[in-house]
């Protein structure tokens, strides 16, 4: 078999001939091209923290972290450096590879950068590899965080170019671009997808995949994520995307970015398994494992490993760690919430008879 040719000179005509191909024939084509990079029954698992949570000065019309909308949602200032990493230790015993800190912030300040630095190196010292989405950053932040040893740096265009001022105003496409180059030449590598079902159009996919596809580099995760409708943003009431619109989307990442991780992310806790798995046909190979994504749903953790095992799916191995260790982990950790949920059960009664009598 032939080794696909990595190319970023995709014209609109081309990504938009690869959209509207017969379904069947376009998985056939992802699936191909995903098996000549990719063991294509493994999956790349992160976990994803909320390091600072809600008060962002942007206008993000999907974000329920905004400032600008009233979503109820609880504000949570900047997490102590200790119960990060105590978060992570969780992380790396449940099986994950990677662990991932965001930020509610159009920038991270200097006064918080020392404490950034510190959870990225206290991450590294576990033997996960360390993710960070952190807003805007300038070429002096991206070395610093690059010296301290992040490995990846999450920062999404979102969406087309063209369809981009109707979600954001207050940040601009360049702005993400500039950012994203401070990161490469620092020495990172770059997580970068958008969100789909924002009602954009057909165009806006092919405009979004076109931009990522075309960059000097490929991104090495592409976070493709559904949008997770959030009562209080301006997107709450939004026309659903259609999951095969979606499953498209997905295939035509993997063929536009063939050594990339494309990652099945926000938006899979309203998935049912089949459309999961003609996600993974069409080439998905990384998600996010357990039950907050930031501040919207995600699938709990034993509901994923039990699509894995119908599907044949293993999570991909950490250095160091071998494929049966990884396994046992995921296993004790869904043991693990089978008791706590037994345990909470169980407690309920005497917990509520204790409310009354207080």
């Amino acid at each position: 078999m032939s080794t696909t040719v990595i190319r970023h000179d995709w014209t609109e005509g081309e990504v938009r001939a690869l959209f509207e191909q017969p379904f069947n024939d376009l998985l056939f084509q992802a699936q191909t091209t995903h098996r000549q990079y990719f063991d294509p029954n493994q999956v790349q698992v992160s976990t994803l923290l909320s390091i600072k949570t809600g008060s962002c000065p942007e206008d993000c019309k999907y974000c329920p972290q905004s400032a600008h909308y009233d979503t109820g949602l609880e504000k949570q200032k900047l997490m102590e450096v200790k119960k990060v990493l105590e978060e992570a230790a969780r992380a790396k015993d449940s099986g994950a590879s990677r662990f991932c800190m965001g930020a509610a912030w159009k920038h991270p300040t200097q006064r918080d950068m020392p404490y950034v630095l510190e959870m990225v190196r206290g991450v590294k010292a576990m033997g996960l590899e360390a993710c960070m989405t952190l807003g805007t950053l300038n070429r002096d932040q991206a070395g610093e965080l690059a010296e301290a040893g992040l490995d990846y740096y999450n920062h999404n265009l979102d969406t087309s170019p063209e369809f981009y001022d109707s979600i954001i105003t207050t940040r601009s496409y360049q702005e993400r671009l500039d950012t994203l180059s401070h990161v490469r030449d620092a020495g990172m590598k770059v997580c970068c997808g958008g969100i789909m079902g924002m009602g954009e159009s057909l165009q806006d996919r092919i405009g979004l995949l076109r931009v990522l596809a075309n960059m000097p580099d490929h991104p090495e995760s592409v976070p493709i994520n559904m949008l997770v409708k959030v009562a209080g943003t301006p997107l709450a009431e939004v026309e659903d995307l259609d999951p095969f619109d979606f499953i498209r989307t997905i295939a035509v990442a993997r063929i536009l970015m063939p050594r990339s991780h494309v990652r099945l992310s926000a938006g899979r806790e309203k998935m049912n398994e089949q459309v999961q798995a003609l996600c993974f046909m069409a080439g998905a190979n990384s998600i996010f494992y357990g039950e907050k994504l930031l501040t919207t749903p995600n699938p709990e953790a034993h509901a994923d490993k039990v699509l894995f095992r119908k599907l044949g799916i293993t999570p991909e191995s950490r250095e160091g760690l071998s494929d049966e260790a990884h396994e046992q982990a995921l296993l004790q950790q869904v043991r693990q919430q089978q008791q706590a949920s037994l345990y909470h059960d169980a407690g309920a009664p005497q917990a509520q008879a204790a409310a009354t009598l207080q």
